[in-house]
């Protein structure tokens, strides 16, 4: 069967031509997200019978990376609710339904948003710095600080999780989702950065706020787990945003080689720089490293959708394309500036943004440390 398609080559022109704008006011990409979601795109993983268009995470990978290449920050902004709209449908792919309300208002035109990151916590989905105090009803309440919020400025339901320390089977981590009408949150406007500046992650500061039972959907031990939520957030979020960087590197070699058949040498009578042998071999030299990196997302993403098992290398599986495909757009990045010369230094440069843009991929996790200490734990054991 083909692959399947929702952003068609007009709506990703009139996203790549809003991108610098939003850029320079450091502004949501609001007018991108009102076209996606008329486009079906933030159902696009929800399955049919919950009101999405079923595409699976492997199509929806590629299309993450057709959207990165015109805008990098709307298409990481929207990865988010990308993310949630995929661990629902791995769990529901496994036979579990714990999610499947989420599915259900994903597929009604809820924005899911994602609460994870804290400060100083390089535990990531196995710890948390957040607060969750268990009521008397069932629900929580939640206390803290989470960073990197993106889409601060549209979601209608927000994921978190933070640390039950008083309950009798305590400690547990706890899964939730809130509401944006709920009271006992805060939303900074502190979102002023070098790059990625449209997906708006500003931070979110929790003081209290209150998930009722049925909101709350999972409680699990701190530390590795292969619980299959914890399985589905790594799965989906490293290859969709391994999707998001491959995208950024496609864009910056496409606008190398334009550069190079544009600029002309003097030293050369005048002949484009497509001549020069240099110039070739850092072309051709990124063109190498780039190619790498979509067949390997096809190929992972593939085994999400086929429930493939690979036990134990899993994570390893996983961190491993998030790291590489981060680190090698921003060689490509800076293969295609070397390339395109001075004027890819001004701020009015598409270069110069995806420069900018590119290097936000070191600081999500997997970070490369993390990610290493889990490629030897998969081959060498733990420590002891």
């Amino acid at each position: 069967m083909a692959d399947r398609t929702v952003l068609d080559e007009a709506l990703l022109e009139r996203i790549a031509a809003r991108a610098p704008e939003y850029d320079r006011g450091n502004r949501f990409f609001t007018e991108d997200l009102e076209e996606l979601t008329a486009a079906g795109y933030l159902r696009a993983m929800v399955p049919a019978e919950f009101g999405g268009l079923g595409l699976t995470l492997r199509e929806t990978a590629r299309e993450q990376q057709r959207l990165a290449a015109a805008a990098p920050a709307t298409a990481l902004g929207v990865n988010m609710h990308l993310v949630w709209t995929g661990v629902a449908k791995v769990v529901h792919d496994r036979g579990l339904d714990f999610l499947d309300f989420l599915l259900e208002e994903a597929g009604a035109g809820e924005v899911l948003g994602f609460g994870i990151s804290e400060a100083g916590n390089d535990l990531v989905l196995f710890g948390s710095r957040t607060e969750a105090v268990p009521q008397e009803d069932g629900g929580y309440r939640f206390t803290g600080t989470k960073v990197f919020t993106s889409l601060s400025p549209a979601w209608t339901r927000l994921g978190l999780f933070g640390l039950d320390t008083v309950s009798a089977d305590a400690p547990k981590l706890v899964h939730a989702f809130i509401d944006r009408e709920a009271a006992g949150y805060r939303i900074l406007d502190d979102w002023d950065t070098l790059g990625q500046r449209a997906t708006q992650s500003s931070t979110t500061v929790l003081d209290g706020v209150y998930a009722p039972p049925e909101r709350v959907f999972r409680r699990l031990d701190p530390g590795p787990n292969p619980d299959p939520l914890i399985f589905g957030i790594f799965a989906n979020f490293e290859v969709l945003l391994a999707s998001v960087y491959t995208g950024i590197g496609a864009r910056a070699l496409e606008l190398a080689t334009a550069s190079a058949h544009r600029r002309t040498s003097m030293r050369n009578g005048g002949a484009p720089l497509a001549h020069d042998p240099d110039i070739r071999w850092r072309i051709a030299d990124a063109a190498l490293a780039q190619d790498a990196l979509a067949p390997q997302i096809d190929a992972i993403a593939r085994d999400v959708d086929e429930l493939a098992d690979h036990g134990a290398q899993w994570f390893r599986k996983l961190v491993g394309v998030k790291v590489r495909a981060t680190e090698t757009a921003r060689v490509v990045v800076d293969a295609a500036i070397r390339v395109s010369g001075g004027s890819s230094y001004a701020n009015s440069s598409e270069l110069s943004r995806l420069y900018r843009d590119v290097l936000a991929g070191m600081f999500h996790p997997s970070d490369d440390e993390s990610a290493h200490s889990t490629v030897a734990t998969a081959l060498l054991g733990p420590l002891p």
